[in-house]
């Protein structure tokens, strides 16, 4: 099988869209099917299987390029996918390389998988300036290339409250209307689409982590917090406000002796996070490798985001790791296997000062917990039998309606 698999994220960034993409196609190819991996890159390097998107010279979405404009994207990858012969295209993101792949399969009569990663509505309002004015033209620019047409999101639960929630969340479904198949990794976030009216045909699967990351994890020791020992935290992921960074930083600030806290990764809260000044190293963006290498030093890993994600990858490489998890979110209990993790009490930086005393009260807690992460490791490696079942169901089904 041929399958383009598209993204709007910087491959080269630590952030789990790219993580799971990188895990597609190498599971994928190793299977025997031929992959290109479309994105907006600053140099795609010598990769021939690697379609590197026009970006705009003005907008740097995070540092980043962000994919534009959306009429040269489609036409590019209308003549990339019908060279390379694609039979069916995954898109892994809501914006205009995605867009414009949507396109371009609609051109050719080609079928389109999608995979909803997370939630936009809380992204645009923690990103975008002035979301309630710059989610009008989002959502605009998006309807002309996916229609939003006959799509309405009713305001009964506390996520659709607002109508600038409402728009993203038609949105999403109209992304979804697009494709012939959903995938959705988290069955909590499949649960909230079909609320909102999603009846595209939908698949929960995990995304999994390839076999190039088991391999490099190896077999990881059981973590133990041994007497005079610091409580060594780990943070990982995107520097962005619906991440909340901020909520570990304050946090730290009442730690205490005895614990250290590293953070990795990149994006636009490091300014506002270096001037909180926290006892807390900033790392900055660095390769996978050295975040699975940190993992082996640390005791926990710390999730602060709360409503927002769906099946943090990062999440997936703690199990691996053998390395429990302190989370804010009730909803992440799906991803950490029971007895993995510890739920905060209360989801702000108090719950957060709360769980990590405990555990320095009871450090055989954490001895406890990597036992259940290492026996839950199996449970986390890439499988592609669920993805290529879904694959064949699109091609089946044909190319979705309402893409223009």
């Amino acid at each position: 099988m041929r399958i383009a698999l598209v993204t709007d994220y910087w491959l080269p960034t630590l952030g789990g869209v790219q993580t799971a993409v990188k895990a597609h196609r190498e599971a994928l190819e190793a299977a025997g099917h031929e992959v290109v991996v479309v994105a907006p890159l600053f140099d795609r390097g010598a990769d021939p299987a690697v379609e590197a998107l026009p970006f705009s010279p003005v907008l740097r979405p995070d540092g980043f390029p962000f994919a534009w404009p959306p009429r040269r994207i489609r036409s590019q990858l209308r003549a990339s996918f019908a060279r390379r012969g694609v039979e069916v295209v995954h898109t892994h993101s809501e914006m205009f390389a995605a867009l414009g792949a949507i396109g371009a399969a609609g051109d050719l009569r080609l079928p389109v998988v999608h995979t909803m990663h997370g939630r936009v509505d809380v992204y645009t309002a923690s990103v975008l300036p002035l979301p309630s004015v710059t989610t009008r033209l989002l959502a605009a620019l998006h309807a002309r290339h996916v229609s939003h047409r006959g799509i309405a999101v009713p305001g009964r639960t506390p996520y659709t409250a607002t109508a600038t929630a409402r728009r993203m969340w038609r949105l999403m479904a109209a992304q979804a209307r697009a494709a012939a198949h959903v995938v959705v990794p988290s069955a909590h976030f499949a649960a909230k689409l079909a609320a909102q009216g999603v009846t595209t045909p939908m698949t929960v699967l995990s995304n999994g982590l390839e076999a190039s990351v088991i391999d490099r994890v190896g077999q990881p020791a059981e973590r133990r917090l041994e007497p005079g020992e610091p409580l060594r935290l780990l943070w990982v992921g995107r520097l962005s406000p619906e991440k909340r960074p901020a909520v570990l930083l304050e946090a730290a600030r009442v730690f205490g002796p005895g614990v250290r806290v590293d953070v990795y990764g990149e994006g636009m809260a490091r300014g506002s996070l270096e001037r909180m000044r926290a006892p807390v190293t900033l790392h900055g963006a660095v390769p996978q490798g050295a975040v699975l290498e940190a993992m082996r030093g640390a005791h926990a890993l710390v999730s602060s985001s709360l409503d927002f994600d769906n099946q943090p990858m990062v999440l997936l490489e703690a199990v691996a790791s053998g390395l429990p998890v302190i989370h804010c979110d009730p909803d992440l209990a799906e991803v950490v296997p029971t007895g993995g993790g510890w739920l905060a009490p209360t989801p702000d930086a108090a719950g957060l000062a709360a769980a990590v005393a405990a555990l320095r009260a009871e450090p055989g807690e954490i001895a406890r917990a990597s036992r259940v992460m290492l026996a839950a490791r199996d449970g986390v490696a890439q499988r592609i039998d669920g993805l290529l079942r879904v694959y064949e169901a699109a091609i089946a089904a044909g190319p979705a309606a309402r893409i223009r």
